[in-house]
């Protein structure tokens, strides 16, 4: 997960994530005749780019003496430069202030959050601890956790006095369950990335070991459409995408937005008074899942308003549900992730959380902080699970508890290391965690152990070691304990890309998707090579089968597959038009900060953040959708 430096004089470009970053680039080989590009058939853009900014959609002009560029970069990056040390979260109003730093070392003094217990401690990698439930108790949430020797005990209470129910709006659900909208499956299709859909089948025209998507008679894709960035004077937050029978969905500036499949047309608009903060990866079989935001626009003056709002948006209808918020005493709970499980809305932050009814917000239960415990946050899907915070910082210990999402009820707990001070949550149905023990990935990606757990027992089923120079995926783990990208699970099995190396064509760099059993903790010997040039990454299970993007190299567009999860055998979904302008926008978005969505023949990817537009970079872009015709 390491990044090699970048060569030198190379121009700045921008990327997916809001600020300039990219994949690293590779020697530049020596150029050959020039070569126009092809271009893509027209098709009516969503909207109206401003003036100067080019029109993915319309038929590209070929490039004038265009053939190799200076330098390519590995696996069709943008030609950025990466960052010289682990990304640092962005500042400056519409950013959601207040968070703790993802990235931030202890302060002076502190001991190694990492450190690993003495010799003769037990199991270094956590001990197990049976399932158990709590008596119902008025939960009382401190402002700040105390100190104190570690403890777990968890007390909720369907009464809640800590909550403030702001109900705006109780809106008649009607759903139809579309059985490829995003996460419909409730999430039993489990993943680490906000990806919708189910799908592949197999060179024989059969559905490939269970999968649902169907390869095209032509897997050349076009631009559908393309949303522009939206005008903001400085960075804010995005977060949230989704697909539905009828639309793709996408959080913008303070609104959540309906877009037709196809055409980009706006079919619904919910404006907020503040930005989203965060957003579920889950939705429910009658697609409805929940966002966080703020209750008013950033200023000059006051550069947040705290992320305390958490809303039920109907997808299908275009409607928010329900809006409340979290009490700790009289002040309001920052909320740093929310997630969906079942019918439950889960939310939580360093200074408490709470579960909501998806259907009319009505307060089911609340973790109550003890002396030294709290929820940090939770994982959604077909399980919901909890990462309890236990101890000081520096001698943390971890309690990953699966619980009941409608009671709260403990079903089981893991006890992680004490040490490890961060956590996040691959995927709840099998349960696969992932933290950075030590330190040692030494690259900011938060991966250097996985951890599988049996959701039953609570006991440790698997330790698997992923150093951070060897495999490359990405999780937060600091305050979004969901996020993780570049990873699926399914098939009792984790799929994890490797780093680049060099591939059989110079200057070309390749990487694989390999496979490790949850139950051993051994990689199964299958590997998905990316071809020369490409960079793959897990973006999802689809039945038994592992759907993956491919993001180009300097003269092509990049591809989905859906790897056959028997016999590995790749089979192309979707081939992007290879012409400049298209192939500039996509590598702009790099599914290690962009978020992707695959069903049906469509890709659509966006950006996290929006950001004041510079003539230094690129045209930005909010939104990309791809298609197959059929």
């Amino acid at each position: 997960m390491t990044q090699p430096p970048p060569p030198p004089n190379q121009p700045p470009q921008h990327g997916g994530y809001g600020q300039p970053q990219g994949r690293p680039q590779q020697p530049a080989p020596p150029a050959p005749p020039a070569s126009p590009a092809s271009p893509a058939p027209p098709v009516p853009p969503a909207q109206t780019p401003p003036a100067g900014a080019p029109d993915l959609a319309k038929s590209p002009q070929p490039a004038p003496g265009y053939g190799y560029p200076q330098a390519p970069p590995q696996h069709g990056a943008p030609q950025t430069s990466p960052p010289a040390g682990p990304p640092q979260p962005p500042s400056g109003y519409g950013y959601p202030g207040g968070q703790p730093n993802p990235y931030a070392q202890p302060p002076a003094g502190q001991p190694n959050p990492y450190a690993q217990p003495p010799a003769g401690q037990p199991n270094p990698y956590g001990a197990q601890q049976p399932g158990y439930g709590y008596p119902a108790q008025p939960p009382t949430v401190p402002l700040q956790p105390q100190t104190g020797q570690p403890g777990g005990g968890r007390k909720v209470n369907a009464q809640v006095a800590m909550i403030v129910s702001t109900v705006v709006v109780i809106a008649l659900i009607i759903g139809t369950g579309i059985w490829y909208s995003h996460r419909s499956d409730g999430g039993k299709q489990d993943t680490a990335n906000s990806s919708g859909g189910t799908g592949g089948k197999g060179d024989d025209g059969k559905p490939a070991s269970g999968g649902t998507e169907k390869a095209p008679s032509d897997p050349a894709s076009k631009v559908l459409y393309q949303v522009p960035m939206p005008e903001v004077s400085d960075l804010v937050t995005t977060s949230g995408s989704w697909l539905t029978g009828k639309a793709y969905v996408k959080t913008g500036v303070a609104e959540v937005v309906g877009y037709d499949r196809d055409k980009g047309t706006k079919l619904w608009t919910i404006g907020l008074p503040g930005p989203v903060c965060t957003a579920s990866v889950h939705s429910t079989s009658d697609d409805r899942t929940a966002i966080v935001y703020e209750p008013a626009m950033p200023t000059k003056d006051q550069p947040t308003h705290g992320c305390s709002q958490v809303a039920a948006i109907d997808l299908d209808a275009g409607k928010k549900l329900w809006t409340q918020t979290v009490k700790s005493g009289d002040q309001l709970v920052r909320l740093d992730n929310v997630t969906v499980s079942g019918a439950t809305v889960a939310v939580g932050g360093t200074n408490g959380g709470a579960a909501f009814d998806i259907a009319d917000g009505k307060v089911l239960w609340a973790p109550k902080a003890a002396d030294t415990c709290y929820d940090a946050g939770y994982g959604g899907g077909a399980k919901l699970v909890a990462v309890r915070k236990c101890g000081q910082y520096g001698q943390r210990q971890l309690h990953i508890q699966t619980i009941d999402p409608k009671s709260g009820k403990v079903i089981s707990e893991y006890k992680m290391s004490q040490g490890i001070e961060y956590a996040a949550i691959v995927s709840t149905d099998p349960l696969v965690l992932a933290a950075d023990v030590g330190r040692s990935a030494g690259d900011g990606s938060g991966i250097s152990d996985f951890f599988s757990v049996d959701n039953g027992t609570g006991k440790l089923r698997a330790h698997i070691s992923a150093p951070g120079d060897t495999y490359a995926a990405r999780c937060d783990g600091i305050s979004k304990v969901e996020d993780c990208r570049g990873l699926a699970v399914g098939n009792d099995r984790l799929y994890v890309p490797t780093e680049d190396h060099d591939g059989s064509e110079k200057y070309r760099k390749i990487n694989e998707v390999v496979a490790f059993d949850l139950g051993t903790g051994k990689q199964t010997g299958q590997r998905a090579d990316s071809g020369d040039g490409y960079h793959i990454y897990p973006l999802r299970m689809d039945g038994s089968d592992v759907i993956a993007y491919k993001s180009p190299p300097y003269d092509k567009g990049g591809q989905i597959v859906s790897i056959d999860g028997s016999s590995f055998k790749q089979t192309k979904l979707m081939e992007n038009p290879s012409s400049r302008d298209v192939r500039d926008a996509e590598t702009s978005m790099l599914p290690e900060r962009a978020e992707f969505l695959y069903s049906q023949g469509h890709l659509y990817m966006s950006s996290v953040f929006a950001r004041k537009s510079s003539s230094s970079f690129g045209k930005d872009y909010l939104a990309l959708a791809f298609g197959t015709g059929g």
